[in-house]
């Protein structure tokens, strides 16, 4: 998905003397991030925030171009932590034009590339797909309808997670089924591309010779994945047809045997929806420690099962990336992002230990340090804190300027 690919359509005109802005929704599995932004060419940022811990001890931060604020919020779903949000926002949105309001989509399906204005169809389609992306989908959705009636006259854009991956080779798209069933839409769709949008593009900016190379980004965070690039285009993905293949997340269980689900059904004898809470919320880091999802939670705990969640994390990450170089024959630069990709060290000092077969080496001090620059060796090691919701902002504002 690139800004500049938006697909056209007229926006309301901006009340006359009043400040234009732009707003930003971006529900994760446990989070919601919000952004509000002016609306200029590179849309200028008036604050921005998040409520993180939902459905456990949330906490609601905000952070203006003065000060910060953290307040503590109950909000056991999205949609009660969405409240929450809007009311916070009020007094700052207060005289300004909300003229277009964006949110980050997670599943697009095989067509959703470009974004989107939400019109009636578009939000049928994108229900649809609801089964795709259960902990995030709904919550996008949820999104859009109350931004839709506390900003009735603006036009409202989605942006896909999927569509930075709509380019893959067909031999990272399908999986090894009759061909009916990719015809049907059953394939690797990949996730996080608003993420990795950002990141490449910053790479692209500040580092063209790297960005012509091979680069695996490791986004990680309540959800995680890495994805392997090109010349600045997605080729691989460690998730697929839904959020939750490829690495374990907070409560997510990451690759799995298929068979494992049959004999969960066949034997076990659990329903189809048992099967879904328990791959989807009941396991990854919270399953496997049976403690905590939360990586900062573990990290702070001396228990041998915050220790071995720990340790299948590390091992599948490492296991990932060495298959990700092999997709690309080689890898000039590793890229951390992402809430634990940003700010665990000890995580990226214990993923990048082992892969000095791949020139991966890791500089202590400047990891512990959260430097942009921490590696040593051959292949570059980089912290790159991803920025999805100005990848947003800049559709919005393309789109308004159509």
């Amino acid at each position: 998905m690139r800004a500049d690919t938006f697909q056209t359509a007229s926006a309301p005109a901006a009340a006359t003397g009043r400040k234009t802005g732009i707003l930003t929704l971006n529900a994760g599995s446990s989070s919601l991030k919000f952004g509000l932004y002016g609306n200029v060419a590179e849309p200028e940022m008036l604050l921005h925030g998040q409520v993180d811990g939902i459905g456990a001890r949330a906490l609601l931060e905000i952070e203006t171009t003065v000060r910060k604020s953290k307040t503590p919020v109950t909000a056991p779903t999205h949609a009660i932590a969405l409240e929450a949000v809007m009311a916070a926002l009020s007094p700052h949105i207060d005289g300004l034009n909300i003229t277009g309001v964006g949110h980050r989509i997670v599943h697009g399906g095989p067509d959703l590339v470009a974004p989107q204005v939400l019109t009636p169809d578009v939000l049928a389609r994108l229900e649809s797909l609801a089964p795709l992306a259960p902990l995030h989908q709904p919550p996008n959705l949820a999104g859009v309808a109350a931004a839709q009636k506390m900003f009735p006259e603006a036009v409202q854009i989605g942006c896909f997670d999927t569509a930075f991956h709509r380019d893959h080779p067909w031999v990272n798209d399908t999986f090894a089924l009759p061909r009916s069933y990719y015809a049907e839409g059953i394939r690797r769709y990949g996730f996080h591309g608003l993420s990795y949008d950002y990141v490449t593009g910053v790479i692209a900016r500040d580092y063209p010779e790297l960005h012509a190379g091979k680069i695996i980004i490791a986004h990680l965070g309540n959800g995680a994945s890495m994805c392997a690039i090109r010349q600045g285009m997605s080729v691989g993905s460690t998730m697929g047809f839904s959020a939750l293949d490829g690495l374990p997340m907070g409560t997510r269980c990451g690759q799995i045997d298929p068979g494992v689900i049959l004999y969960l059904i066949k034997q076990k004898g659990m329903a189809p929806q048992e099967v879904h809470e328990l791959l989807y919320e009941q396991s990854g880091l919270l399953g496997l420690s049976n403690i905590s999802s939360d990586m900062r939670t573990l990290l702070a705990d001396k228990r041998p099962q915050a220790a071995e969640a720990i340790d299948y994390y590390v091992f599948r990450a490492r296991r990932e990336i060495g298959a990700l170089s092999a997709v690309l024959s080689g890898v000039d630069a590793i890229i951390f992002c992402g809430g634990i990709g940003e700010n665990a060290a000890p995580i990226r000092q214990r993923i990048c230990e082992g892969l000095e077969y791949l020139g991966i080496s890791v500089s202590s001090e400047a990891n512990a340090a959260n430097a942009r620059e921490i590696g040593t060796g051959a292949t570059r090691v980089m912290i790159i804190p991803t920025d999805e919701e100005r990848i947003i902002a800049r559709a919005v504002h393309h789109a308004l300027s159509a």
